[in-house]
């Protein structure tokens, strides 16, 4: 169940559990899809606390996922900084809603097309 995929010349483990039938050596591919959204959504807020000559200190940002069988129903992602807080806050989380590639291709469900071959 384990393979290695190449991101942008990046080598990276993807794996399942052991009890999943893997070896527990790399994130699950699902890991990684929530990985793309929280990294994505970070360096979207700090571009947009950039462009506008904000300090932003202590950003983190984490995605969880609702799964529900053989996909995730909901993705939520949480902004915590421990600068700036409150309003200002909330106005670059929007700002970086607007310029994430991740969230803006997930809520435009595009279709994935399989070719064999």
């Amino acid at each position: 169940m384990r393979c290695t995929v190449d991101a942008g010349g990046f080598p990276l483990t993807v794996d399942e559990p052991p009890e999943a039938g893997g070896t527990g050596q790399g994130p699950q591919p699902t890991e990684l899809l929530l990985g793309a959204v929280a990294s994505c959504f970070t360096l979207a807020v700090a571009h947009s606390a950039a462009k506008r000559g904000i300090d932003l200190r202590g950003l983190t940002v984490t995605a969880t996922g609702t799964y529900d069988g053989p996909r995730f129903t909901a993705i939520a992602v949480a902004v915590h900084a421990d600068a700036p807080q409150g309003e200002e806050l909330e106005r670059l989380a929007t700002a970086a809603e607007r310029v994430c590639y991740v969230t803006n291709t997930l809520r435009g469900s595009p279709p994935v097309e399989v070719v064999v071959g």
